[in-house]
């Protein structure tokens, strides 16, 4: 991983990511994908799905898709600055990513609801009609569904500092929580992603310790906030009880190593914690890591 130290100009570019959880034999587990080596963002770096918001998001026929008014969608987001709409779009976004990057499909059909979110036919249809190149928003015209925005709890909300450390690319990513459906299988897309794999956030964490995966800061702190919470259903009631917190990293450069610092550090403009955990990493070894080893990370 390259450290980046360009100042970028340009505003942060709205984003939705998706934290997919379920429960596994030892507890709770997260969905990571590993990015396309020639990504230009994070490109070979395990994460989970998202991507930036595109403008059929927010297009009224789509919006009109959603199981909750937008004003509600608003409402949980906890930004009062942001319009009604784009919350909503947001979400539709988030909804969006989970299906094309992970083969997730939060939504049901208008005519059968009993039939629930992953009612085969409409999966399979689903899935024919994205591999066959449809876009998004005449797909779900096509199969009449609706979107299940209740699926979807934010978590957090993630600003991408002037000076990155990782990219040289802004984003502004809204971090939503899902229980991945039982009864649909979770798979990378190989093309923007190449490998799919479920892992605790002990062992996910643990791994990049020993170098076998690679994981880029907001993933490592999302990770090192889940291994506290055992079970899917925990960390969702968790998420639900409080405002999605906004985090902005703010990096330095200490003794020539790159430091990124956040809420509730000494070195960081704000002093009330925003997350559990380290309150900075460290580039060292060739990669981002607290001053307390990963033993600070597993709490």
């Amino acid at each position: 991983m390259q450290i980046n130290s360009d100042i970028v100009t340009t505003p942060p570019l709205d984003s939705s990511t998706v934290v997919m959880l379920r429960d596994g034999p030892s507890g709770l587990e997260v969905l990571l994908l590993k990015r396309h080596a020639a990504s230009a963002v994070l490109g070979g770096a395990f994460v989970f799905p998202g991507g930036k918001l595109d403008a059929a998001d927010a297009h009224p026929d789509v919006l009109d898709r959603l199981d909750r008014p937008a004003a509600q969608l608003h409402a949980q987001l906890g930004e009062t600055e942001l319009p009604e709409g784009k919350a909503a779009s947001l979400f539709v976004a988030a909804l969006r990513e989970a299906f094309e990057e992970s083969s997730v499909l939060l939504a049901q059909a208008k005519s059968d609801p009993s039939a629930g979110p992953s009612h085969i036919d409409t999966l399979a249809a689903a899935r024919e009609h994205l591999s066959q190149g449809m876009a998004f928003a005449p797909l779900l015209a096509q199969l009449n569904l609706t979107l299940l925005t209740d699926a979807l709890v934010p978590w957090s909300r993630w600003i991408t500092p002037r000076v990155p450390s990782v990219t040289n690319k802004r984003f502004d990513t809204r971090f939503f929580l899902a229980h991945a459906p039982h009864d649909q299988t979770a798979a990378h897309d190989n093309h923007e992603t190449t490998e799919s794999v479920w892992l605790a956030p002990r062992e996910a964490l643990t791994r990049y310790w020993d170098g076998q995966i690679e994981l880029a800061p907001p993933q490592i702190m999302s990770l090192s906030h889940l291994n506290r919470y055992p079970t899917a259903a925990v960390a969702l009631a968790a998420a639900r009880s409080q405002k999605p917190p906004t985090i902005q990293p703010e990096p330095f450069d200490q003794e020539g190593m790159r430091v990124i610092c956040y809420p509730g550090d000494e070195r960081h403009s704000l002093k009330d914690r925003a997350l559990p955990g380290p309150t900075r990493l460290q580039f060292r070894n060739r990669r981002f890591e607290p001053a307390g080893g990963l033993a600070e990370l597993l709490g």
